[in-house]
């Protein structure tokens, strides 16, 4: 019988005006022994992130701006995808960071990176690509043109090289949903941060936070608006993805 040490697990989290996060983590801590680091600036959540002590890094309520900026220091194509609780099926909605999947090459990234996500989850990928407009918008204008081509041709490079569940949605954002696909890429990083805020501040589904590709470290990134339970939920969603990576490297 194989068995698995696992060493004092150290978290950092960013607290900055929004004090919900302060309540999650005491409920955090009731059921799991962590060391717990509040970083009250960004500087101090990037030596985080640097430090080879801290496990999981979570963004808390602090701003992102200057966080991503460091971040992309690291690597250029980090992304994220927010992880959202619709009744009883979750899914991955990416991009979600305003200047992200400019392009389908970036977006074809991000679905790789999903469906390594979801796999590990021992869950069967479903795709669905949106776009601007329907397809007979073709001609409307140069904008939703742009947009309906490049959702095709992201359907396209993804079908040549994926056995994934997939299909292009165009606009149709509420059948995507309905038929519930486990990753979900928007047009745009614009419109996707619209989406999660539509989702998860207005319409008050579940969200885990962001999980961030492109890092060997665990990092979650979260809303500066989130409630007590959203921010524990980021904290058990960083807390199983390390223990998943520890499990599978022994």
């Amino acid at each position: 019988m194989k068995i698995i040490l696992i060493l004092m697990i150290t978290i950092a989290i960013g607290l900055g005006e929004n004090k919900n996060i302060l309540k999650a983590i005491e409920l955090f801590k009731l059921k799991n022994n962590c060391n717990i680091i509040i970083c009250d600036n960004d500087t101090d959540l990037i030596n985080c992130i640097n430090d080879k002590n801290v496990d999981i890094v979570i963004r808390g309520s602090l701003s992102s701006n200057n966080i991503l900026k460091n971040l992309k220091n690291y690597n250029k194509n980090i992304s994220r995808a927010s992880y959202i609780k619709k009744d009883d099926f979750e899914f991955l909605l990416s991009p979600v960071g305003i200047d992200e999947g400019k392009n389908v090459e970036e977006k074809y990234e991000i679905v790789k990176n999903c469906e390594k996500f979801i796999k590990n989850l021992n869950k069967e990928p479903k795709i669905a690509i949106l776009a601007n407009g329907r397809k007979d918008d073709l001609g409307r204008s140069l904008e939703i043109d742009n947009s309906i081509n490049e959702s095709e041709k992201l359907y396209n490079l993804i079908k040549k090289n994926s056995a994934s569940n997939l299909k292009n949605y165009y606009i149709l954002i509420e059948e995507a949903i309905k038929d519930e696909n486990n990753i979900i890429i928007a047009p745009n990083g614009i419109i996707g941060n619209i989406l999660f805020r539509s989702f998860v501040l207005v319409n008050k589904w579940p969200s885990y936070g962001a999980i961030t590709f492109g890092l060997n470290k665990v990092y979650i990134d979260t809303s500066r608006s989130q409630t007590i339970e959203g921010y524990l939920r980021s904290l058990n969603l960083g807390y199983k993805i390390l223990i998943d990576r520890l499990n599978k490297n022994n």
